[in-house]
């Protein structure tokens, strides 16, 4: 009788570990929703914290004239330019970057173009690039750079000094390390000293602008890469994961821009799923490729030969340069104002 009441209560048990499994196979898919969900809503309000934060700046979007064409390579070149300040109702760009990403190989390339290359500019006289942007906005300065380089431009990206101060303090408020390389203080309105420190977004910003050494232009165009590259390491550290979504609402909400929120997602999503996450660079003119000249109508200019820089810029967006460094330009003599 007790081995029948035994082998009699051994379905009961099983079926009572049977329903337990059961609610942990329907709990799991649950508990996943549910972590899915939050995760959802904290990236949604976390970007949308990060647009408060232009709005209350009184940043206002705006749409400009562009007629850029995506060619469907699976890569999206990318005009980066940071515009300053209005000076009698104009407005230049102080950095000219050309940016490139490569969706198949997840690879972000960085192209800076010296503000003082003479160029031929459509329907204008030929001057400095950066007067371009002032004539004819996004739209001509996309056409100018096809027309003297050759590369047909998808996107456009301006920045204003607010976004770039702004999204520094949203990465870290105590700053961002970088290895100060002199004392700097001429015409930046605040004075740095050499050495490794933190910088906040205003003096990160005079780091990344000054120009008024013996290296011009030159000099500056490198610290800008070496900024980018900083920033890039501190939003990405551990730390800064999390703060993600407030970090790209900060930018967007700052920048005017011809990429819809949706390519924008996606290409940072592609980008942060490569392990390295490098960015290569490359500043035109390469070395031994120019010289200055001075013209009456646009001062000292950087003239350089268009066919050999054109071929390089080319060749180090189609991955054929193996030592963009080595073809960095030297400051042999200083880029006029």
């Amino acid at each position: 009788m007790e081995n029948e009441y035994r082998r009699s209560g051994r379905p009961e048990h099983n079926n009572i570990k049977k329903k337990k499994r059961m609610r942990k196979r329907t709990l799991i898919p649950l508990i996943l929703l549910a972590v899915l969900i939050a995760l959802v809503l904290y990236v949604f309000f976390s970007y949308q914290s990060g647009l408060k934060i232009a709005e209350e700046n009184g940043v206002e979007q705006e749409t400009f004239e562009f007629n850029g064409d995506d060619n469907n390579d699976g890569k999206k070149n990318i005009l980066l330019l940071g515009a300053d300040r209005e000076v009698d109702g104009t407005q230049r760009t102080d950095v000219i970057m050309l940016a490139q990403y490569d969706f198949m190989n997840k690879e972000m390339k960085l192209v800076s173009l010296m503000r003082d290359i003479y160029v031929d500019i459509p329907g204008y006289q030929s001057y400095k690039i950066n007067s371009v942007y002032s004539l004819g906005g996004v739209e001509l300065l996309r056409q100018t750079i096809e027309q003297n380089f050759g590369i047909e431009v998808e996107e456009y990206a301006v920045v204003d000094y607010q976004a770039f101060e702004s999204v520094v303090d949203v990465i870290n408020r105590n700053g961002i390390t970088i290895d100060v390389e002199k004392d700097m203080s001429a015409k930046i309105d605040t004075e740095l000293k050499q050495g490794e420190q933190q910088l906040g977004g205003q003096d990160l910003l005079a780091y990344a602008r000054f120009r008024h050494d013996a290296e011009g232009d030159f000099g500056r165009v490198r610290r800008q890469q070496q900024v980018i590259n900083a920033l890039k390491d501190e939003a990405l550290s551990v730390g800064n994961i999390f703060k993600l979504p407030k970090i790209a609402g900060t930018a967007m909400g700052h920048v005017n821009t011809s990429m819809s929120n949706g390519e924008m997602y996606r290409m940072m999503a592609s980008f942060l799923v490569r392990s390295d996450k490098n960015i290569e660079t490359l500043t035109l003119p390469v070395e031994n490729t120019y010289q200055f000249v001075d013209i009456p109508h646009a001062g000292n200019v950087i003239d350089l030969d268009f066919e050999t820089n054109s071929q390089y810029l080319h060749d180090f967006l189609e991955g054929n340069v193996e030592d963009a460094e080595a073809l960095e330009p030297s400051a042999e003599d200083p880029a006029g104002e």
